[in-house]
């Protein structure tokens, strides 16, 4: 018998093969056994999730909702109202429906367990074309409305002029049309010559407010800029004045154009001016593209990811969270934008609202359209513009994403995925902690993990982030930070008294921020007085040396009694501590209050001589106490910004008529911000690092301590016990530590931008 023989070849191949799967097997072992385990999804701990309808109180209206209120709006056949996205001014555009808040003492008689539930209501909100007015109706009661009744009057006391609208798609969508017909026609070898408009390149329109210099003008100054990523920071030195006070296209006119910083009553004379070389031209460059966000270097590799390793510690329930000792409701209005009710700690209500109410700029400039700019954000709609959030960037990769819908400008409820997220963060910090080196050694510490409630909005160049946060330690944080892209204007002559230049022809241009709170704190009830506290140096001599004299600090009390005494106004000396106060008193005899400690860096309000400052006049007072009354619900209106000289609400006269705030129901407004002056690091975007302001909420002999003792976070060891688990969790974190169970990525965001070519 003839014995073969294996090929060397294929002797080694399998030997080889051998080998590698002995070390691959090795190696995945080896891996498998350092990996941490998946976190199990199941809850540790399972926070409270059951449904409490009396928050519904206070929730949005739902898709269905607003479908109701408008199928009933188009029933009232005597009113022609129109739901078309490009209905044109002269026609009755339906252009808003909100929710309608109920008065506070039928919503408290409610949630208190001692009344019905009020009747769920919307506003909505028609522009009168064909009539020259604005209205608005409460509808109700929902579902299945029946009933509207005009509240104009109740709310304004004056009747609102069209001219006071909002700018809606279906104008733009016309002043576009006007710019191309009236302007671009008549102008392109300038255009062409100065900017490179052609076949594949166009200007891009951003509009400065306010319309006018008088009540009853509408005349927009038009800024044009290159069509790139970042325009706003690519100004080309065009800009347009349009006088569009007729609700008739046909009637507008183009009253003045600046061009490199020269006026020209019409574009015909432009256009004359420049073709016969009388004007300082403006010659096309290409330009660096400074203002995309696109990363610069390729990532390396990832950040740190928080995230929960055993479950949530909130839940929520509709519009209802709750978080370890805290519950509130929430919602998100398409005016004003973020907003809590029926805040409670340990199921005791400290706050029945806390609520952004208004986001104001001024701008500095030489060119035309910026030196008038004053922009109110919620005239266009501050929660508008809340997209969705980008999972891991904007909020935590494992945040509660909620979606919400909203109905202004649109002709049908648009829903915003993800538009809000709800994560517990650990800041990196403790809350408290000691280390005890002398006599009774031993370390006691805990956590800083707080509740935070975001969202963001992008209200054209900027983005502001708005977070409303809850500590274990009983405190709640309102802050806002700014991010985005800044305003710019073309540098020509005189501009860098306005900022700094931050590009080739580019001035970053002044502008302030004033952000305005609405804090409605019930301290032990409604019943509550306003008081401030601060210290003085006083003269003392000492007792065992009474020749000797020491100056030693002294607290200084006092209960302001008026709502003019208790309006703070900025750049004057205001007390360091300022106290919401029950009459209650807490264990050691003192009044039971809450301190509203405010964070900000604002510039100079605008002087009170212009006519424009009496729509922002809450910019005044860094505080302002008054005595709660429904009809003064907000600080600003949706009318603000397009009559400015004669607003709808004038803060002002929550003030002017001096009511008693002692132990009545008491509304603190508070006024944060910054102020920019733009700087190179500001492109391609500013950052938020520095730039925001907010108010704390922070319990000031409300409770008999501090509230965070009794807190499971809560670390403690002496000498010996170092390794134990029972009162130390972090010594057992090795043993317990796992990964996450992560979500997939994804983004819709795009899904709700405003798109003008969706309605031609």
């Amino acid at each position: 018998m003839v014995q073969k023989r294996m090929n060397p070849l294929v002797k080694w191949t399998l030997i080889l093969l051998v080998l590698a799967s002995v070390i691959l097997n090795i190696v995945l072992i080896c891996v498998n056994s350092n990996r941490a385990p998946k976190c199990s999804t199941r809850r540790v701990h399972t926070p409270p999730s059951e449904q409490d309808a009396r928050s519904r109180v206070f929730a949005d209206l739902s898709r269905e909702e607003y479908e109701q209120v408008q199928r009933f709006m188009l029933q009232q056949k005597d009113l022609h109202i129109s739901t078309r996205q490009l209905t044109e001014p002269s026609d009755n555009f339906l252009f808003l429906i909100d929710l309608s808040l109920p008065r506070k003492a039928v919503a408290l008689s409610y949630l208190d367990g001692s009344g019905p539930a009020p009747v769920r209501e919307a506003t909505v909100v028609v522009f009168f074309g064909s009539k020259g007015y604005i209205r608005e109706y409460v509808v109700g009661p929902l579902p299945n409305p029946s009933t509207l009744r005009d509240v104009t009057k109740e709310r304004y006391k004056m009747e609102l002029p069209i001219t006071a609208r909002t700018v809606t798609i279906g104008e733009y969508h016309l002043m576009f049309q006007f710019f191309e017909r009236e302007v671009f026609s008549k102008l392109r070898r300038l255009l062409q010559e100065s900017f490179g408009v052609g076949d594949h390149r166009k200007l891009n329109a951003f509009e400065q407010m306010p319309r006018g210099v008088r009540s009853g003008e509408r005349k927009t100054w038009v800024s044009f800029f290159r069509d790139v990523s970042g325009m706003y920071i690519h100004p080309v030195g065009f800009e347009v004045l349009l006088d569009h006070k007729s609700v008739n296209a046909s009637a507008w006119r183009a009253e003045c154009l600046y061009y490199n910083g020269q006026y020209f009553d019409s574009a015909e004379e432009l256009q004359e001016k420049y073709n016969s070389g009388n004007v300082k031209k403006i010659v096309y460059e290409d330009t660096e593209d400074y203002g995309s966000l696109k990363a610069r270097t390729k990532p390396l590799q990832l950040g740190p990811q928080p995230f929960d390793a055993e479950g949530r510690r909130f839940s929520v329930s509709g519009n209802l969270v709750r978080y370890l000792d805290w519950s509130f409701a929430f919602g998100l209005s398409a005016l004003t934008g973020m907003r809590v009710f029926d805040v409670r700690f340990r199921g005791e209500r400290i706050v029945y609202e806390l609520s952004v109410q208004e986001a104001m700029s001024v701008y500095g400039s030489v060119t035309p359209g910026m030196m008038m700019t004053k922009f109110l954000d919620s005239s266009i709609g501050i929660g508008r513009f809340a997209h969705e959030l980008v999972r891991g960037v904007d909020c935590p990769h494992e945040a509660a994403y909620l979606d919400t819908y909203r109905y202004i400008d649109v002709p049908v409820p648009v829903r915003f995925r993800n538009s809000i997220c709800i994560f517990e963060h650990n800041t990196g910090q403790p809350l408290r902690r000691h280390f005890a080196d002398f006599y009774h050694n031993s370390y006691g510490g805990m956590v800083n993990s707080a509740l935070v409630f975001r969202t963001i909005t992008a209200i054209g160049n900027y983005d502001y982030m708005w977070d409303f946060i809850f500590y274990q330690s009983g405190s709640v944080e309102a802050k806002v930070h700014a991010t985005g892209y800044i305003s710019s204007s073309y540098l020509v002559d005189g501009g860098l008294k306005h900022g700094h230049q931050v590009a080739k022809n580019v001035l970053g241009n002044i502008h302030t921020h004033f952000i305005n709170f609405k804090v409605d704190l019930d301290v032990a009830g409604v019943k509550n007085v306003f008081q401030t506290k601060d210290m003085e140096f006083v003269n003392v001599s000492l007792p065992w040396m009474s020749e000797r004299f020491a100056m030693v600090p002294q607290l200084v009390e006092k209960q302001l009694k008026t709502e003019l005494e208790a309006a703070l106004r900025y750049g004057t000396k205001t007390p360091r501590y300022l106290h919401i106060a029950s009459n209650q008193t807490n264990r050691w005899g003192h009044q039971r209050s809450y301190r509203l400690q405010v964070f900000s860096f604002t510039g100079d309000p605008l002087p009170e001589s212009q006519a424009e400052e009496r729509a922002m006049s809450w910019a005044r007072y860094k505080v302002a106490i008054t005595k709660h009354k429904d009809m003064e619900a907000t600080s600003s209106s949706l009318y603000s910004q397009n009559n400015m000289w004669s607003p709808a609400v004038d803060f002002s006269k929550f003030i002017q008529d001096d009511e008693s705030i002692e132990d009545e129901d008491l509304v603190a407004w508070v006024t944060t911000g910054f102020l920019h002056i733009p700087h190179a690091e500001d492109i391609p975007n500013t950052v938020t690092v520095g730039n925001g302001g907010g108010v704390l909420l922070r319990p000031h002999n409300y409770f008999d301590e501090d509230p965070s003792i009794h807190s499971a976070d809560g670390v403690y060891f002496g000498p010996g016990s170092e390794g134990s688990c029972e009162s130390n969790r972090m010594a057992c974190l090795a043993q317990e530590s796992c990964s996450p169970v992560l979500e997939p990525f994804t983004y819709h965001g795009f899904d709700g931008v405003l798109k003008f070519e969706d309605w031609i």
